[in-house]
């Protein structure tokens, strides 16, 4: 039968119903009182998912990638010098946008799959004293890796550099403090963790990032927070462009599902289905990638067997199951492959994802027992009640 894929990948995550729903009602028109309500709603329950108090929140119709690129252009000048820790394919991307926009680029390199050390991200930091900021990726999506964030903003305080951060994969599936941490500037999504579709970039800012813009002469127009924050500041705010309507009245319904439980709940049943993935992995003889794999609650990396391609494993599964995992990036390309288990997901949708996993494998001639990984994750679940 015809039935749409059944998506274990790291992001666009599944949509809820009332999400869709939301979605196809009837546009709020984005100049008045409707749009004004709908725009402080979710920027409100964005704040408390962020954890800050006082960060302004600007939300972009864009990818994640152009709120990124908003930070670039409102913190920076031509010529200033940014640290990126290279450990992955979506650090690279820190690297490629200052790179573009002509800012002097400091990189860290570490191996894929590495959790950053705050001491190597100390010594690079006293090597290039005139450092403004240091950008950095929680969720290393292409290498199943959480960064140590807490920890890495602690040290690029103490050194008086801001501290900016892509979220994108990994606000509200893993934890995460804007305030307790020190975090001068975070990007997030609307696509992952918060299963709505894709189209909205959501950034906070801090009073230190507000002040640092003010005087940085990069070019821009779309992305330029001043505009943003003064249609904000109106008696019903706005957008100062044309918004994703449709996608923000979907946003606004997949906060109100994230928060009728709240964020530790939440965070719970994120860590609960990583452990049913791991152990369901492990349990058929496979080996995980990366570091720090017990508080990766978004993404899975897992080795190929021997003998088996990663990408024919991608897509085995996704021909004969309608099952989509992720391939491996970069040098990981062949060798591994990824399953996303944040946002939309059940107890059920993880088990009918190992079961798919299984009988690829054994058709691809994996000597596999066929329901260990569903054995494994059942397990995980009653255990939890």
């Amino acid at each position: 039968m015809d039935r749409p894929e059944i998506i274990l990948a790291p992001g666009p995550t599944p949509i809820p119903p009332e999400v869709l729903l939301a979605q196809g009602s009837p546009l709020v028109y984005h100049r008045g009182p409707g749009f004004g309500k709908l725009m402080s709603d979710v920027t409100n329950r964005l704040r408390t998912l962020y954890r800050t108090e006082s960060a302004e929140i600007f939300l972009l119709t864009s990818s994640g990638t152009g709120g990124l690129e908003s930070v670039v252009q409102n913190l920076f000048s031509p010529g200033d010098e940014v640290l990126v820790p290279l450990a992955g394919f979506f650090s690279r991307r820190w690297q490629g946008l200052a790179t573009a926009y002509g800012l002097t680029v400091h990189i860290t390199e570490d191996d894929w799959g590495t959790r950053l050390d705050p001491a190597d991200l100390a010594a690079a930091l006293a090597a290039h004293p005139g450092t403004k900021a240091v950008l950095l990726t929680q969720s290393e999506t292409s290498t199943g890796v959480i960064q140590p964030i807490e920890r890495l903003a602690a040290v690029a305080r103490g050194a008086g550099v801001l501290v900016v951060v892509d979220v994108v994969s990994s606000l509200g599936a893993v934890p995460f403090d804007f305030d307790g941490w020190g975090i001068d500037a975070a990007v997030g999504g609307s696509q992952k963790a918060l299963s709505a579709s894709p189209g909205i970039a959501f950034v906070a800012v801090s009073d230190r990032a507000r002040q640092a813009a003010e005087t940085a002469t990069l070019p821009k127009f779309y992305f330029d927070w001043r505009e943003y924050r003064a249609f904000a500041s109106l008696p019903y705010p706005e957008n100062p462009w044309t918004p994703a309507i449709s996608v923000m009245q979907g946003l606004n319904a997949a906060l109100e599902l994230y928060f009728q439980d709240g964020v530790d709940v939440a965070l719970a049943r994120h860590r609960r289905l990583s452990r049913a993935v791991k152990d369901g992995i492990r349990a058929i003889g496979l080996d995980l990638f990366g570091e720090g794999l017990e508080d990766n609650w978004t993404v899975t990396a897992i080795r190929a067997p021997e003998g088996i391609s990663a990408d024919a494993i991608c897509d085995t599964i996704r021909s004969d199951f309608g099952c989509v995992l992720a391939p491996g990036q970069g040098p990981l390309k062949g060798t591994v492959f990824r399953i996303g288990h944040f946002g939309y997901f059940s107890e059920l949708d993880i088990i009918r994802g190992l079961a798919a996993l299984e009988m690829t494998l054994e058709r691809l001639g994996y000597p596999v027992k066929l329901g260990a990984a569903v054995a494994a994750a059942e397990q995980v679940f009653q255990e939890a009640g």
